[in-house]
């Protein structure tokens, strides 16, 4: 019983000072979202408010200089408040990632470029102008006001003061109550004894404060976490995706969806042209021969007889040529073995020392086991032929829902996608699956490229192996 009691103290007392620590840390995060807001209001406000009056004070002689002072003072307040909208929300976006993980992407739509006509004239994108100043102004005007996020910052820009002030407040005015209760109570003027009313007085007003601020210590996590939720719904009004990240999205997809039909429509074209141009050819020229042996046979049978020999050597050809050719639409070790073993095999023709590395989960997608399998084909004729290197490592693993291949040479490096189109082709490959390539290759080696491919698998079996060709 005793051991029951002692434990359940414990608990207590580790449950009180976490609620003590996480109040000091709510206090501390209120402290900085109210400074911020503070510095976001206060600032324009302040160059508004002068701005009016040395406006006033130089048109002090003309009628319509309040009316004038009025409007340069919004104008410098906007100014002000203008410069400080896209900092003032991405403090906020750093505060809420670092204090609860919550991420806010900003996403802007891009802003048009200025055209000019053969009239001199500007367009913005949305309407013409005569001054490249004017429409340039314009033009981030409109933009400014079309743009989700930039709408959502600017009404961030107004709520934050407000809202800082209206969690902070209560905050605060329980601690100062608090100190100022516990400090300065009410005292009654007659009799101090341990029992008598003015220590009773005295003892309950220390109580109140210190109530009070331990209320307001408690209260501020909350607090923190109101400002967190109503910033999230501010500044991320459609959620996780906004619009203007859906419309690159969109662009992405159309790209590489187009990029996959050009590849298929070219593979085709290979394909009829590799046939048409090789094992129809020798086809063609086997029956011709088979034809001329028919006509040979009861006048030149030893004339037969080479044909046939010819005509024997030719349909090996042709058979070698096709083989060929399905090897390289899709291999038969990559179909009946997987992608280990076919990049084993891909290794020992290798015109380089290769050593390959596999970790995998069972079998891959069909599909993304060929892009990753052409793909390092492209990158192992690219190192033999390019980089001037002794030695090739292939390290292809399977984590966290990704297939993830590196390959290593230990040439001269300078790697470029844009001198070339073989690393090109791979980055468009690879965006026909969502994935990525990277590219590390600095001046005289070594040269890491890295191929990720997202993929699912079904089967939780690992084979690790290594090997070296």
């Amino acid at each position: 019983m005793t051991t029951v009691t002692s434990t359940s103290g414990t608990s207590v007392r580790a449950q009180t000072r976490a609620a003590f620590e996480a109040g000091v840390q709510g206090l501390a995060r209120l402290a900085q979202v109210t400074l911020a807001a503070a510095a976001g209001f206060a600032l324009p406000v302040v160059a508004a408010v002068l701005t009016g009056v040395v406006t006033a004070q130089l048109l002090m002689d003309y009628s319509p200089a309040p009316l004038i002072a009025l409007v340069a003072a919004l104008v410098a307040g906007s100014v002000v408040a203008t410069a400080f909208v896209r900092r003032t929300a991405d403090r906020t976006r750093r505060f809420l990632e670092r204090w609860y993980g919550i991420r806010l992407p900003a996403a802007y739509e891009p802003l048009p470029e200025l055209e000019s006509d053969e009239h001199g004239h500007w367009w913005t994108g949305y309407s013409y102008h005569r001054s490249r100043t004017v429409a340039k102004c314009a033009q981030l005007v409109h933009w400014g006001l079309r743009d989700r996020t930039t709408r959502a910052e600017l009404a961030w820009l107004v709520v934050n003061p407000v809202l800082a002030a209206a969690l902070a407040g209560p905050v605060v005015l329980l601690l100062v109550l608090g100190a100022a209760y516990t400090l300065a109570g009410p005292v009654p003027a007659d009799g101090f004894g341990p029992m008598s009313p003015r220590m009773m007085s005295f003892l309950l007003s220390i109580g109140v404060g210190i109530g009070m601020v331990l209320a307001g210590i408690l209260v501020a996590p909350y607090a923190v976490r109101g400002y967190a939720e109503v910033a999230r719904r501010v500044l991320d009004q459609d959620g996780r995706a906004t619009h203007a990240q859906l419309t690159r999205r969109v662009a992405e997809l159309t790209e590489t969806r187009a990029d996959a039909v050009g590849n298929q429509a070219a593979e085709l074209r290979r394909i009829e042209r590799d046939l048409h141009d090789g094992a129809q050819a020798r086809l063609v020229a086997i029956g011709m021969t088979l034809g001329t042996i028919e006509h040979l046979m009861d006048t030149d049978q030893a004339a037969a007889r080479e044909l046939l020999s010819e005509a024997r050597q030719s349909s090996a050809r042709a058979l070698q040529e096709l083989r060929d050719l399905v090897r390289g639409i899709h291999p038969p070790v990559l179909a009946e073995r997987g992608l280990g073993d076919a990049v084993r095999a891909l290794a020992l023709d290798s015109a380089l020392p290769t050593e390959v590395f596999v970790s995998l989960p069972d079998r891959l997608p069909a599909p993304v086991e060929a892009a990753a399998y052409f793909s390092i084909c492209e990158l192992l004729a690219n190192a033999a032929k390019h980089s001037g290197a002794d030695q090739v490592w292939v390290d292809i693993l399977y984590r966290a829902g990704s297939l993830r291949v590196t390959v290593t040479d230990d040439g001269v490096g300078v790697a470029d996608p844009s001198r070339g189109t073989g690393l090109r082709g791979i980055e468009r490959r690879l965006g026909t699956f969502d994935g990525a390539l990277a590219i590390d290759s600095t001046s005289g080696g070594p040269t890491t490229i890295t191929l990720e491919l997202p993929c699912e698998l079904s089967s939780p079996r690992t084979s690790t192996s290594f090997a070296k060709a």
